[in-house]
């Protein structure tokens, strides 16, 4: 039991990995995406229906990053260049996607393919509980793990990644120094939707293997939530997305047992979970929101 809980922690949480990363990313420039949900939901739309087409998931999942661009790219337009209310676009976003989805992929529902195959690591994915989990896993999920710890590294070993901080904190600190502050959200943005989609990619080539209407099940929003609760951490998002991962592994272990739970509380349990354990978790610790998103956040704000 513990060791299926730990693999669907790696496999489940994959996606919200990529889908938390790209929103840190986004907001670390001071722009906050609702519409992750909406990325999320077109990558995997748009790679399921470039590996129908072409039969092979890899051509889909570069398909993936750009069908979780786009609509990342518009909400940028929206907000960067047209100012528009950054809550409200990001919701629009979404809903935008969950339409689009539903009504091109109709033709899809019944379809199959053949996911990526699982590279194992030789010695390693023999060890005990945890080595079928990070060592014989697919190369989606492999770079989902890699994630933090190249996110973490950018931003505090790169200029590029200063110059986005920066972005985060004061755009005219920024552009004070020659840089386009304009310019850094809009590839803040996009570059967060291509993760997002990315982790949409993951979830129906790696994992799902089929496609179904809104088979995102609400983790844009997670990521939202997670990247909050991770005080802007890119380590602590990715640790929350597979803490998502367990919780909805121990969902399928406990109805697979047969446990006398109604179905919609076990239905809850990892979104209710994760969040408990991050908001206990995050107490006390001190609060790394950018400058540019306490507007956002602050009542009243824009």
């Amino acid at each position: 039991m513990l060791e299926a809980i730990i693999l669907g922690a790696v496999s489940y949480g994959a996606c919200l990995i990529f889908a938390a990363e790209g929103e840190l990313i986004a907001e670390r420039s001071g722009i906050v995406n609702l519409g992750t949900e909406g990325s999320i939901l077109c990558g995997a739309l748009l790679s399921f229906m470039v590996t129908v087409w072409t039969g092979s998931p890899y051509i889909g999942a570069i398909f993936g990053l750009v069908g979780g661009a786009l609509p990342a790219l518009l909400h940028a337009f929206m907000v960067v260049g047209r100012k528009a209310d950054q809550l409200a676009s990001g919701l629009a976003i979404t809903f935008l996607g969950l339409g689009v989805t539903a009504a091109l992929g109709k033709s899809f529902v019944d379809d199959k393919i053949n996911g990526m195959d699982a590279i194992g690591i030789p010695l390693l994915k023999d060890i005990p509980l945890i080595g079928s989990a990070f060592f014989d896993q697919d190369i989606l999920t492999y770079l989902a793990l890699l994630v933090g710890p190249a996110l973490w590294w950018f931003f505090k070993r790169t200029r590029a990644g200063l110059i986005l901080r920066a972005t985060g904190e004061s755009g005219d600190v920024v552009y004070a120094y020659g840089h386009s502050p304009r310019k850094v959200r809009y590839l803040a943005v996009t570059a967060g939707g291509a993760l997002a989609g990315l982790g949409g990619a993951q979830l129906v080539l790696a994992t799902t293997l089929n496609w179904t209407e809104n088979i995102t099940q609400g983790r844009g929003f997670v990521a939202v939530a997670l990247v909050i609760f991770a005080s802007w951490l890119p380590l602590r998002a990715a640790g929350g997305a597979l803490l998502f991962g367990a919780a909805f592994a121990l969902n399928l272990v406990l109805q697979t047992e047969g446990v006398g739970i109604p179905s919609f509380y076990l239905l809850m349990l990892p979104y209710v979970l994760t969040l408990i354990v991050l908001a206990v978790t995050s107490k006390g610790q001190k609060q790394m929101m950018p400058a540019g998103l306490k507007a956002v956040f602050a009542p009243g704000g824009t």
